[in-house]
C-alpha cells in the first residue's frame, strides 16, 4: 500500500466483518476541512496522523473489499492503532429505522455507512471547539494553522506537511498569543484550554457510558450540546448523536423529511425521533441523499477576522 521502498510499517492489519463497508464515507467525518494536516485522502488511500497513549502514530487505510478494509501504521502507536481497527470503521447499523423514503432510499444508496469510533476524545473535542459559531472555512483555516505552526511531523512515509496533533498538555499550555494568531477567539481559547487541563479525565470517557461522558464534556464551560455530539459521534461512535443548535440542522432534517424548513431544535428533535437510536445515521443519510437539496439562500453567517480583535 505504501510507496516501494518505503519504511516498513511497525503494524499491519486487516479487518472485515463481513458487513458492507463505505470506509471513504464513514470515515470523512474525521476530516476538518480539505487541507488538514491530520487527514489527508489520495485516491483509495486515507492518511490519518493520530496522538495516541503510546505516541504518535501515522496510519494509512484502504478498503480491499466490500467488507474489509487494511491498515498500516508507522510510529510508537502504531500497534494501538491497528487494535483499534475494528472500532476505528465502525459498527454495522443493521436496525436503522427506516421511517422516511427519502431515508430508506438513501440507505439502499449507501449501505455501508457507518460512524466511526476513534476513542480519541481530546483529538476529537479541539477542533469542535474551535469550529464553535464561526463559518468552517474560518475554522478549518485555524485548524490548519494551529498544526502546521505547533504539530511535530508525521512519522512514517506520511504525505508532505501532515502534522501530530498536540497533546492535551500541548494544547493547555499553548499562550493565548497563538491561537490568536489562528484566529481563534478568546471565548474559544479560554473553552479550549480548560478542556485540555482535564485531558486525562477526559480520556477515560466512552462509549461504555454515553450519558456519563455527556454529562462529564457539558460540565465543562462553554461545551454545550452541539460540541458533545460532535466528540460522540467521532470519538464514542454513538450513532445516535444529533448536533442539535448547528446552522444547517433544521434546514437539512426539514427539507428532507417534511420538504421545508423548519426553525427549533425542537421540531427537529420531534421529526428526528423515530430514527432512534440511530438519529446521527439518519442525519447522515439526509445529508448524502441526492433527493435533499437544501435551500441555501437567506441569512449567513458572518465572517470574522478574530486576529484582528
Amino acid at each position: 500500500m505504501a510507496e516501494p521502498g518505503a519504511r516498513e510499517p511497525d503494524a499491519q492489519r486487516t479487518h472485515d466483518d463481513g458487513a458492507p463497508l463505505d470506509l471513504r464515507r464513514t470515515l470523512s467525518t474525521l476530516r476538518r476541512g480539505p487541507a488538514d494536516p491530520a487527514y489527508r485522502r489520495i485516491g483509495d488511500d486515507h492518511w490519518r496522523v493520530v496522538r495516541t497513549p503510546d505516541g504518535p502514530a501515522t496510519t494509512l487505510l484502504r478498503q480491499v473489499g466490500p467488507t474489509a478494509v487494511h491498515l498500516q501504521a508507522w510510529g510508537p502507536g502504531a500497534e494501538h492503532q491497528a487494535e483499534m481497527l475494528p472500532r476505528l470503521v465502525g459498527r454495522p447499523v443493521d436496525d436503522l429505522p427506516l421511517a422516511h423514503p427519502v431515508v430508506a432510499d438513501a440507505r439502499r444508496r449507501f449501505p455501508g455507512l457507518r460512524v466511526p469510533s476513534t476513542g480519541d476524545v481530546v483529538g476529537a473535542l479541539v477542533p469542535a471547539i474551535i469550529e464553535q459559531k464561526v463559518l468552517g472555512a474560518d475554522a478549518f483555516l485555524s485548524w490548519r494553522q494551529l498544526l502546521h505552526r505547533h504539530g511535530e511531523p508525521a512519522p512514517g512515509p506520511a504525505p508532505a506537511g501532515m502534522r501530530v496533533p498536540l497533546t492535551g498538555a500541548a494544547w493547555a499550555a499553548l499562550p493565548s498569543w497563538s491561537w490568536h494568531h489562528c484566529g481563534v477567539d478568546p471565548k474559544r481559547y479560554r473553552t479550549a484550554q480548560v478542556a485540555t487541563r482535564m485531558a486525562d479525565a477526559l480520556e477515560r470517557l466512552g462509549p461504555h457510558d454515553l450519558l456519563g461522558a455527556y454529562r462529564g464534556l457539558r460540565s465543562i464551560p462553554g461545551i454545550g450540546v452541539w460540541t458533545a455530539a460532535e466528540v460522540g459521534s467521532r470519538a464514542f461512535g454513538d450513532t445516535d448523536a444529533v448536533p442539535f443548535g448547528d446552522y444547517h440542522l433544521a434546514s437539512t432534517v426539514g427539507t428532507a423529511l417534511l420538504g421545508r424548513r423548519l426553525e427549533h431544535d425542537d421540531e427537529v428533535a420531534f421529526v428526528l425521533e423515530p430514527f432512534r437510536p440511530h438519529r446521527f445515521v439518519a442525519l447522515r443519510l439526509m445529508q448524502l441523499s441526492p433527493h435533499v437539496q437544501v435551500e441555501r439562500r437567506g441569512a449567513r453567517m458572518s465572517r470574522v477576522d478574530h486576529r484582528g480583535r
